[in-house]
């Protein structure tokens, strides 16, 4: 979202001290209360003390486990949940209110609330009974069966033979095993070659010179480690140019008016 776009709005703070609880809950009980109208039954919430521990208990309610697809095995309806107290961090819950179109003078803007701060985390887990022990196996049957199937097929199918390489690749492999076969030439000629090249430019980076010479990259990185040095830093890095021993380059030649005005002041 652009700057421009972004507008402040207001956020409620009036329920900022509010203490909530934070709870995690098995995945097959959110998919039940997903699938759940919003003025249904869930569950109902038991706290019981005994000594200084609360005990808290979830018991689903008989209208979410009616809810069941035809085939789908049933779930468990006691929970227990374990609670743990929230420690060196801060958490809030917050949430957002968009307003429905109305045919009013005065539209209503979006709302920001804060619902509370959350001070304990409660994480609901169900007793090992029989109907939890029947659901696990379940599931532990749906995620061993293989996702592709062998299917016999009754009539031919028109497709692509598969290539075992493509064109593409067979060029480029040619390509490399042609230069890892280039023959070494004399270490003359190819200093020769190099000195030629050096000529026209200062620098040049090793693809270059292996493309000027046609040499191999070991064979002329040993030639060239005698009449080079390797730039480490930039301007020119990862460049070669010849050791100053070996620099020879063309000066530029002088028009003959030059020459007639440098004669004609001596």
């Amino acid at each position: 979202m652009s700057k421009d776009s972004h507008i402040d709005r207001d956020l409620d703070l009036s329920n900022a001290n509010r203490g909530v609880w934070l709870v995690k809950v098995p995945k097959y009980v959110a998919n039940r209360w997903e699938k759940a109208p919003s003025d249904m039954e869930v569950g109902k919430l038991k706290i019981s003390k005994s000594g200084q521990k609360a005990q808290v208990s979830l018991t689903l309610s008989s209208a979410i486990l009616n809810l069941s697809e035809p085939g789908e095995e049933s779930i468990p309806k006691d929970h227990r949940l374990d609670v743990s107290k929230v420690t060196q961090q801060t958490l809030g819950v917050f949430s957002h209110v968009i307003p429905t179109q109305t045919d009013a003078v005065i539209p209503e803007t979006e709302k920001l609330y804060m619902e509370g701060k959350i001070v304990q985390k409660l994480e609901c887990r169900p007793y090992a009974d029989n109907c939890y022990m029947k659901l696990k196996l379940e599931s532990i049957r749906k995620a061993s069966l293989p996702t592709r199937k062998v299917k016999q097929l009754d009539k031919i199918v028109t497709s692509y033979k598969p290539v075992s390489d493509h064109k593409n690749n067979i060029e480029d492999k040619e390509r490399k095993k042609a230069e890892g076969k280039k023959t070494r030439d004399d270490k003359d000629a190819v200093l020769e070659m190099l000195f030629a090249a050096f000529e026209k430019h200062q620098y040049y980076n090793i693809r270059d010179l292996v493309k000027i010479t046609k040499q191999p990259i070991t064979y002329l990185k040993e030639i060239l480690k005698e009449v080079c040095n390797y730039n480490l830093k930039n301007p020119h890095k990862n460049m070669w140019e010849l050791k100053p021993e070996y620099r020879h380059y063309k000066q530029p030649e002088v028009s003959d008016e030059k020459k007639d005005s440098q004669s004609d002041d001596d």
